[in-house]
């Protein structure tokens, strides 16, 4: 199984990149993982609802160059559908029996995901209404990816 994730913005903080790099290691029992970080566009103070739109456009046009035709495309979107991590995991290894063997992850940046980007995926997962920092976002995605392939394989997890 092959899962990329495609986010705005680089990581900054050391201890997220810790994170990541841990569950990264984890992962690399069960599938092969890419991390791709798309730049993300200055946000000025006050901008009009058209800067935002245009802002995430370029952003949007940034991921879409990375999403490629085999893939199965996943929104994190506050719109989107809230699962359990055992609806996770079930849901990852239906795509894997149905031949959808490559799963891609959009994190969007701080003024979310375009329309353009939206209209690509497949399907939209909501984690929670609360909004996250995106970068530590990454770190919650990449440990419920983890905790499906733990599920999926009967392998003990935290309940």
């Amino acid at each position: 199984m092959n899962i990329t994730i495609i986010t705005v913005g680089k990581l900054k903080e050391k201890y997220l990149k810790e994170a990541i790099n841990e569950y990264s290691k984890r992962l690399s029992k069960y599938c092969s993982l890419e991390i791709i970080e798309v730049a993300d566009e200055k946000t000025p103070e006050n901008a009009s609802p058209k800067e935002e739109e245009n802002i995430k456009l370029k952003e949007g046009l940034s991921i879409l160059k990375h999403i490629k035709d085999n893939m199965y495309v996943i929104a994190l979107d506050l719109k989107g559908k809230m699962i359990s991590s055992e609806e996770l995991a079930g849901f990852i290894e239906d795509r894997a029996l149905s031949g959808n063997s490559h799963i891609t992850f959009i994190i969007g940046g701080s003024l979310g995901i375009s329309q353009e980007v939206l209209s690509r995926c497949h399907y939209k997962l909501c984690f929670s209404k609360m909004t996250f920092p995106h970068q530590l976002f990454r770190v919650m995605l990449l440990e419920q990816i983890y905790r499906s392939f733990r599920i999926i394989k009967g392998e003990p997890y935290h309940k």
